[in-house]
């Protein structure tokens, strides 16, 4: 169930990261594509306008190279107007001719700084798209492993064309598009990688949280189990002297109505626990007297204590206040204290102190006992979760009550802690601001 869950969170994972990839490389391609398209034909209505006007043709320097049919670009190009440059040269900085034609789309002339074939320039008016309108029209082509641009001006006596080299700028374009493939695979293996830790350890709560559900169900179905043996035990006992009288059967009676308390008391603890988790943001705090709250707690509890034989010692700061629940921060004190009172060893002693720390209010309950080993103390605060079963049920409860205090404590942004030394004895900790 879980490797379902991982891969399809890696799958919507990296579907939608592509999808944001690809409009993102959509988006600078056609940028890009748009920019080099703008430039170009500002370049050719240059060009064009150059040879609109007068020029003379046997003042344009000719040379030898022919590389400009094949689209590479001689390294004397001049710019018009610069300094030294020629000023009967066109415009730009690629590599250019000019066509004029008749109306009927036949060659009455041709231009080029560059000497040309004359079927070089008519394999280029073969692949012109010819139109016969008035106004400009550009378009592009590969000729011979160049790509051109052109621009064709009709005039009263026919069309003249002109061509300039793009090579380089298509070559920016394809290379932006080989750069894209190659960084978005790049890009896609590392987050895949990247998704996958990362689902992992997405999961790795729900996974917990998932296994300490199917625990607590064990847990409970286990402790319930117990109670409801006994009592079906006791009722078959009933059952077989129904000629008896009440008074000589109470024993079983008893053992009933102790075991169908103890799972009321399962049962309440578990339905109060399900309140806090779902009642997490309804529960109204407000400023209480927290020394109050302890000394009220160890008030009903001396009784308890002085039965057991076990000394009682406290210290409480008074007047330390604190935000949150009165009534569920003193069920966290009980709970704490006849945790310490049952686990304390005969004629053992039970510490209670309260003192403000910094911005805190911190609370520590202890006692001298058997004490807790170190491989528990993360654990005891989890549900059912018992060092010693057998003990545990010899001092009766469940298991729900540390599980409890922790609820509570979480609830008001609180710290609950343990510390012990085996043999010694433990002490819990309670921090609230």
């Amino acid at each position: 169930m879980f490797k379902k869950l991982r891969n399809r969170f890696l799958i919507v994972n990296l579907v939608s990261i592509s999808i944001m990839m690809l409009v993102a490389f959509a988006t600078i391609y056609i940028i890009t594509y748009q920019n080099v398209q703008r430039e170009t034909n500002m370049e050719l209505f240059k060009v064009s306008d150059f040879y609109h006007g007068p020029y003379n043709s046997s003042k344009m320097p000719r040379g030898d190279d022919r590389d400009s049919v094949t689209g590479s670009q001689p390294s004397d190009s001049v710019t018009n107007g610069a300094p030294g440059s020629d000023p009967n040269s066109p415009p730009g900085r690629s590599v250019s001719f000019m066509i004029k034609t008749d109306s009927e789309w036949k060659i009455t002339d041709a231009h080029s700084r560059f000497d040309m074939d004359d079927t070089f320039y008519t394999e280029a008016l073969q692949k012109v798209n010819k139109v016969n309108d008035l106004d400009r029209k550009t378009g592009q082509f590969t000729l011979n492993g160049t790509d051109w641009a052109y621009v064709i001006d009709p005039s009263s006596t026919g069309h003249m064309i002109v061509f300039i080299d793009v090579t380089a700028q298509q070559g920016i374009l394809t290379n932006l598009i080989y750069t894209f493939a190659i960084v978005g695979l790049i890009m896609l293996i590392v987050i895949f990688f990247l998704s996958r830790y990362f689902a992992n350890r997405s999961i790795t709560p729900v996974k917990e949280a998932f296994e300490k559900q199917k625990q607590f169900i064990a847990d409970a179905s286990h402790e319930l189990k117990t109670p409801l043996a006994i009592i079906n035990t006791n009722t078959d006992v009933l059952l077989a002297n129904r000629e008896d009288t009440i008074e000589n059967q109470a024993k079983w009676l008893h053992y009933i109505k102790s075991e169908t308390e103890r799972m009321s008391g399962l049962t309440n603890d578990l339905l109060y626990l399900t309140q806090i988790d779902d009642s997490r943001s309804s529960m109204i705090h407000a400023k209480f007297n927290m020394s109050d709250a302890v000394e009220t707690i160890i008030l009903t509890m001396e009784a308890v204590i002085f039965e057991k034989n076990i000394s009682l010692d406290y210290s409480i700061e008074p007047q330390l206040m604190v935000h949150g629940n009165s009534e569920q921060i003193k069920q966290v004190i009980l709970i704490l204290l006849d945790n310490a009172v049952k686990y304390s060893r005969a004629k053992g002693s039970v510490n209670v102190s309260l003192k403000k720390q910094n911005n805190d209010v911190v609370l520590a309950v202890s006692n001298t006992g058997e004490g807790i080993a170190a491989e528990h103390l993360d654990r005891i605060f989890d549900r059912f979760y018992r060092t010693d079963a057998s003990r545990a049920r010899k001092h009766g409860g469940h298991g729900l009550g540390l599980a409890i205090a922790r609820s509570i404590v979480e609830q008001h942004k609180g710290e609950i802690y343990a510390r012990s030394v085996v043999g010694e004895g433990a002490t819990f900790y309670v921090r609230l601001s």
